[in-house]
This record gives C-alpha cells, sequence and structure tokens, in this order.
C-alpha cells in the first residue's frame, strides 16, 4: 500500500517563480522521481513563494502542511532538497522538525529519507538543518559584503526605493537630481528668506511637514551621499512578516569608522555655503521651539492619543483660559460641532478607565467575546484586502497629482486641494484598516497579567504614564466627555487592535 505524501515547493522570491526560471518546475520533477523511487501517493502540494527558509513557520501553507501530519493524513513530505524546507535562523525555527518527530513523518529527499522519529534520523535531520543555515549565513555575508562594496565606489546597492526625494540613479552616470530636485531648491529659498513653517512648505514637495525637515537635512543636496546606518543582521533584526513572506530588516547606526561619506553627484543642487545657512537655521529652528525648553511645564497627559469619535480628526490642546482638549475638526477647519473638553475633567475620565476597566478580567473577557463575535459576522479577510487595494490605489493617486505638479499641467492650490481630498481618504481607509484585523488566540490570562500594573495609574507621574501610553500606542476615540473605543498596538500582546466592551464603549467600525 503506497504511503500518502505531500511535495513541497518553494523558491525565495518571486522572480524565481517566474515563467522564465525553472526553479518551480526542477523540484516538481524531483519529486515525481522521489515518489516513483519509493512508491509514495502524492495527495497533497504545497507551493509558495517570497519566502525565505528561515520563516516557513510563519505561512500559512506550512501551517496547513503541520496540521495534515500531526492529524494522520499524510505520513511523509517531498522536498528536492533540505533547504527547500528550512533555513534555521533562530532555535524557535527547529519547531519544524518536532512536528516530524510528533507526526511520525518521514522526510523524503533525493539523497534518501530521513526518519525523525528515531535517534539517527533525529541527529542526521538536526546536522542538516544546522548545516542549511549556515549556509544560508554565509548567503547573506557575501550579499551584503558585495552591497557594501558598492557603497563605497558611491554606487546604487538596493532598489530605486532607498533613493532620497528628487533623486535617481542610473548605472551610466549615477546619481543625478530628477525635476522634483527643483521644488526643494525653491523650498529651500523660502525657508531662508523667513517662511520657516514646515507646514507650509510640505504642499509644494508633496510630504508630510516632517518629511520636508527630513528632505532639508540630507547632504544629498551638495552632492554627498552619507550612509550612517546599516541593517542588522541577527536574528533579531528582522521584522515579522505578514504570513512569512519577505521582510525587511531593522536599521541600526554604523560605528563612526564605519560611516560611508561620498561625494555622488559633481554639481551639486546647493552650495555648502547654502547648505550650512539652511542647518544653522534649522538648528535654531529647533532651539526655540518649546518642546525643547527644559523649563515648559507639560501639563496634558493624553495628548497624541486622542481622536474624535465624531469626525475622526485628532484632538489638540488648546488654552482658553483653561486647558482644553479641542477637535481639529471644530477649532481649525470648524467642520466638527464638539465641545471643547476641559482638561481636568477629561484625563479624570480617561484615568478611572485606565485603572478599573483595563485592569478587570471579567471585562476584558467580554471585550474579547464582543470582537470574536463581530469577527464572524464579517468577511475580514475580503475587507482587508478591499482596503488594501484602495489605499494603494489612493497612493497612486497621488503620485499623478504630484507628477502633474512637476509637469506644470497644475498650479499649488490645485495641487494642494487634490492632495488634501486623497490624504483624508488614505487615513480613513488605513484608521479602518488598523482596526479590522481579529485575532482569536486572544489569551485573557495574558490580556489580564499585561494590564494588571494600570490598577495604580491613579498614583503615577505624568511621565510615568506617557511611557507606558507610548508603549500601548492606543487610539483613543472619544467627543463630548464620552469615550466610544479604544485601539491599542498589536505588537504588545498578540495581532489584536482594539479592546472594546460595554455601555458607551463601541466596537470600531
Amino acid at each position: 500500500m503506497k504511503k500518502k505524501v505531500a511535495q513541497f515547493f518553494r523558491v525565495s522570491t518571486l522572480g524565481q517563480a517566474g515563467d522564465d526560471r525553472a526553479s518551480f518546475a526542477a523540484q516538481q520533477t524531483a519529486a515525481l522521481r522521489i515518489s516513483q523511487v519509493y512508491n509514495l501517493e502524492i495527495i497533497h502540494t504545497v507551493e509558495y513563494s517570497d519566502v525565505s527558509g528561515a520563516a516557513v513557520l510563519l505561512t500559512p501553507e506550512i501551517q496547513g502542511l503541520v496540521r495534515l501530519m500531526l492529524s494522520g493524513q499524510i505520513q511523509g513530505v517531498i522536498a528536492r532538497e533540505f533547504s527547500r524546507l528550512i533555513r534555521p535562523e533562530s532555535f524557535g525555527d527547529y519547531a519544524l522538525l518536532q512536528a516530524f518527530v510528533d507526526s511520525k513523518a518521514v522526510l523524503y529527499l533525493p539523497d534518501g529519507p530521513i526518519d525523525f522519529s528515531n535517534k539517527v534520523g533525529q541527529f542526521f535531520g538536526t546536522v542538516r538543518a544546522a548545516m542549511a543555515g549556515l549556509e544560508r549565513n554565509e548567503i547573506l555575508e557575501r550579499v551584503f559584503g558585495a552591497k557594501e562594496e558598492k557603497r563605497k565606489r558611491g554606487e546604487l546597492a538596493q532598489s530605486p526605493i532607498v533613493l532620497p526625494y528628487g533623486t535617481g540613479y542610473d548605472e551610466s552616470q549615477g546619481f543625478y537630481y530628477k525635476p522634483e530636485a527643483q521644488l526643494v531648491h525653491e523650498a529651500v529659498r523660502r525657508f531662508l528668506s523667513g517662511r520657516e513653517s514646515y507646514s507650509q512648505l510640505a504642499p509644494l514637495l508633496g510630504v508630510t511637514p516632517r518629511g520636508v525637515h527630513v528632505i532639508f537635512r540630507n547632504p544629498i543636496w551638495i552632492g554627498i551621499r552619507v550612509i550612517d546606518k546599516r541593517r542588522d543582521t541577527s536574528a533579531a533584526g528582522k521584522y515579522p512578516s505578514a504570513n512569512g513572506r519577505q521582510s525587511d530588516r531593522r536599521k541600526i547606526a554604523r560605528a563612526k569608522d564605519d560611516i560611508i561619506c561620498k561625494q555622488v553627484i559633481e554639481k551639486p543642487l546647493l552650495t555648502v555655503d547654502e547648505f550650512l545657512a539652511l542647518q544653522h537655521a534649522m538648528d535654531i529652528k529647533q532651539r526655540k521651539h518649546w518642546r525643547s525648553e527644559s523649563t515648559y511645564e507639560h501639563r496634558f497627559t493624553y495628548n497624541g492619543f486622542l481622536t474624535c469619535s465624531e469626525c475622526n480628526k485628532p484632538i489638540q490642546t488648546a488654552l482658553a483660559r483653561r486647558d482644553y482638549y479641542a477637535c481639529k475638526g471644530r477649532r481649525t477647519c470648524h467642520e466638527c460641532k464638539t465641545r471643547y473638553m476641559g482638561r481636568e475633567t477629561l484625563e479624570r475620565l480617561l484615568d478611572d478607565m485606565f485603572t478599573q476597566q483595563l485592569s478587570r478580567r471579567t471585562f476584558l473577557e467580554h471585550c474579547v467575546k464582543e470582537m470574536q463575535i463581530r469577527a464572524e459576522k464579517a468577511d475580514s479577510a475580503v475587507g482587508v484586502e478591499r482596503l488594501t487595494s484602495e489605499i494603494s490605489k489612493l497612493r497612486r493617486q497621488r503620485d499623478r497629482v504630484v507628477e502633474l505638479f512637476v509637469r506644470g499641467n497644475i498650479g499649488v492650490p490645485e495641487m494642494d486641494r487634490r492632495l488634501s481630498t486623497i490624504d483624508e481618504g488614505i487615513r480613513a481607509a488605513e484608521a479602518i484598516l488598523g482596526r479590522s484585523v481579529v485575532d482569536r488566540s486572544l489569551d485573557i490570562g495574558k490580556l489580564a497579567e499585561a494590564f494588571s500594573p494600570l490598577a495604580e495609574w491613579d498614583f503615577w507621574s505624568r511621565k510615568q504614564k506617557r511611557q507606558v501610553l507610548t508603549t500601548l500606542a492606543p487610539d483613543i476615540r472619544v467627543a463630548n466627555y464620552k469615550v466610544e473605543s479604544l485601539g491599542l498596538n498589536p505588537s504588545f500582546f498578540s495581532n489584536e487592535l482594539s479592546h472594546t466592551g460595554t455601555d458607551s464603549w463601541r466596537l470600531p467600525a
């Protein structure tokens, strides 16, 4: 009787999965040959791309394969080589091998089967996994080393996405300024002439006020490319990715003697004197900002974490004889009808919420139950896909508006009007998307343990509260002293975004 098995195909990048590549075809041919040699019946195929061998455990495909193994529906897995199955980056990646042990499934390779249920198979399987992991590290070292040499020569070692605003790169001519760079030149001229508001300069460049600050600090405008950060190549440096797909790595500061500083453009956009004058003016502007004053008394605890539940605009701080929290939609845009909320009254209400509600196990249980009921009523996957598509569409529209402005087809007022509408749509879609993901594996005990210290919230200082708020990254929806919902940082305890509950706590849309 033939054993039922699954065949396993994987390539690391989408490019390797293209029709002009033979990777999948070669793996399929090898799997067919193995099944004939060992008299196996292939009843399931796992085939996917854009997944590193160190991230297979995170993919729904491999999780489904493990379920088939543990349920006994298959008795083995066919792979062209061991590294197709796994290239361990940390000891946690060896958990996949434990699934073979628990299910007594056999791994079939061209050079012979590996039975992890016996001591010999466990030994050789572990050695093969370690060798695959070592090979992966050597590949990374070669790739990163080659890229580093290109950077030192003043070449672009990555995709164009890392290029500064208004800068392009071509193999024949190297780095060069794109037409958008003239917008930077105009923005610098305005800044040095006294119009120092980043908010007023941002529409000219089509970026955020913070983006203007970052663009102005870049020495590329005097033709110099400075690389003072590098990717963290350790296992801890990799971002968690959706469904185990390829992701980026965190940036870490380079050592002083490791910083790359290279002249890459012969005819710079700004002279050295202009660039130094710009940096000096920005330094003065920063020193004069009220946030930089050591004597300034910070009175508001929840500023930056509040959003109006009526119009979805941020809630700002205001001083009108006394301290207030005020919706931007009313204060600036004059569209919202919500009242100004006194700082003391609203903060007392929010303090009670953090002290009493979030530290109660029964309340957290009710929150999770409500979220799961909500998830069952809606097709979350379809909704997330639709919102993601909508955000991508809006971002492409934004790029086209900026392109029209650069070409001279529209003026600044028209560009500002169009970008304002598009940006509002992006923010709204991202906010809904952030509250659409529901994780059914929430652990009430873990939640209760995580929030238990909040019982002492009333006794904490403003600084201590702000430190916790920054970690939780809450999105508190409130209007007219009524808290509607509370969203939390999903990475704090799970993949979940929102915990809402009873009475005035409405589930986010």
